[in-house]
């Protein structure tokens, strides 16, 4: 089989990102890399750095460190680190869209994907939400959003909405796609064979017997009842404030919670440094880092690039599985 060959997106070009993936570059790795990006900002970022950076053209190398191979996006300026631009929005959503075209047509395995500042992009003209939410669109595929380290994996049943929003958005249809796609990615993207998923309430005390809110009764378990029939394995409606205690976690594969700061305070907080962000349900494997843009970071050689090595790495294992799967028996 040829070598896994990832696609990797800065992000916004006045942040981290561009520094970060030439810190990856400097790591041997048994995947190819190929960068969406301007190559003046990796350029730029390299030498804030004071370390060597080889920029190539595409197949000309095989993870050696040090070398880039990069597919040119050019910015409408080279930014200042910390002071994005808005006339570059374009270009970030440009390279994020290419990238994933070249994962769409077969040409990559994944794609690993660096922060983006969205109050720049949607100052450059461009409506944006996030990058889950337009893989989504081009993809024309239902996702789930999961952030994962080596403590927990969550999966979130919405995303990106005020919390007054969200109940409504708590709907049957929603937790079920949240819990059959991230219970599907649970088995082909992790290997477990009959994974076990935590599902929290919405209210506080999982609504304690409908005293504190009616979604966990008329919403979120006849869902859990559906699918238990066909062989899920569900734990809950639980409490939120108890289902993350390192005794209860131990026994699951998954959490899905319902809003976004329900969960993922409990998981950055367990393991910022190393965690990752995955979009479950898209034909080919993304994994993003867990943080922002960093812009007061920028250029000072101070961020850490641990969440996209581990963004890279978990992206190139899921990948190398699915190829191996769909190759067959050897």
């Amino acid at each position: 089989m040829r070598p896994i060959r990832l696609a990797l997106v800065p992000g916004e070009p006045a942040g981290v990102g561009p520094e970060l993936c030439v810190r990856l570059a400097q790591r041997p790795r048994e995947y190819e890399l190929v960068v969406f990006a301007d190559p003046r900002s990796l350029r730029a970022a390299a030498d804030a750095l004071s370390l060597p950076i080889a920029l190539v053209a595409p197949g000309h190398t095989a993870g050696v460190a040090g070398e880039l191979a990069v597919v040119e996006v050019a910015n409408a300026t080279v930014p200042a680190f910390g002071t994005p631009d808005p006339g570059n929005a374009a270009a970030v959503i440009g390279a994020l869209r290419l990238a994933a075209e070249g994962c769409l047509r077969g040409d990559f395995d994944g794609l690993v994907t660096g922060p983006v500042h969205k109050a720049t992009i949607n100052e450059g003209g461009i409506a944006y939400t996030g990058t889950t939410e337009l893989l989504a669109r081009q993809a024309g595929r239902d996702v789930v959003m999961m952030l994962a380290n080596d403590i927990v994996r969550v999966a979130l049943v919405t995303t990106h909405l005020p919390l007054r929003a969200v109940p409504d958005a708590v709907t049957p249809q929603a937790v079920e796609r949240t819990l059959r796609i991230t219970h599907a990615a649970l088995r082909r993207d992790f290997g477990i064979a009959d994974p076990v998923i935590a599902v929290l309430g919405l209210n506080p005390h999982a609504g304690e017997a409908g005293h504190l809110g009616g979604e966990e009764i008329e919403v979120i378990e006849p869902v859990l009842a559906a699918l238990r029939g066909e062989g899920m394995q569900l734990a809950g409606p639980l409490p939120a404030d108890t289902a993350f205690l390192p005794s209860k976690l131990h026994g699951f594969d998954a959490v899905v919670a319902m809003y976004h700061d329900q969960g993922l305070p409990v998981l950055k907080y367990s393991g910022f440094e190393h965690a990752v962000n995955l979009t479950l349900g898209l034909p080919y494997p993304r994994v993003a880092v867990d943080h922002g843009t960093a812009l007061d970071l920028a250029g000072r050689g101070l961020a850490d690039p641990s969440s996209l090595i581990a963004a890279a790495h978990t992206c190139a294992r899921i990948a190398a599985l699915r190829s191996r799967r769909a190759a067959g028996p050897q």
